[in-house]
């Protein structure tokens, strides 16, 4: 439990440090900060839906694979 505490500690001071870095920006370089961070947003959901779909369509792909047709696929 002591990490937690000496993670949570560190979160915040990186918290504050990136919020201080933030507001020394002019305006415009912080629409670009934003922008950004929503990307990285995007990226990281992408990422989540291709996993999630691809786990959806195991099942699919394993019923229309594996059948005595292409068994002499398997072989190979």
């Amino acid at each position: 439990m002591h990490h937690t505490g000496q993670n949570s500690r560190r979160s915040n001071y990186q918290e504050t440090a990136l919020i201080e870095k933030i507001r020394a920006l002019p305006p415009e370089r912080v629409h670009e900060v934003e922008d950004f961070v929503d990307f990285l947003q995007l990226r990281d959901e992408d990422g989540r839906l291709l996993r999630a779909s691809a786990r959806l369509s195991e099942k699919a792909f394993f019923d229309a694979w594996d059948n005595p047709e292409d068994a002499a696929y398997d072989r190979l």
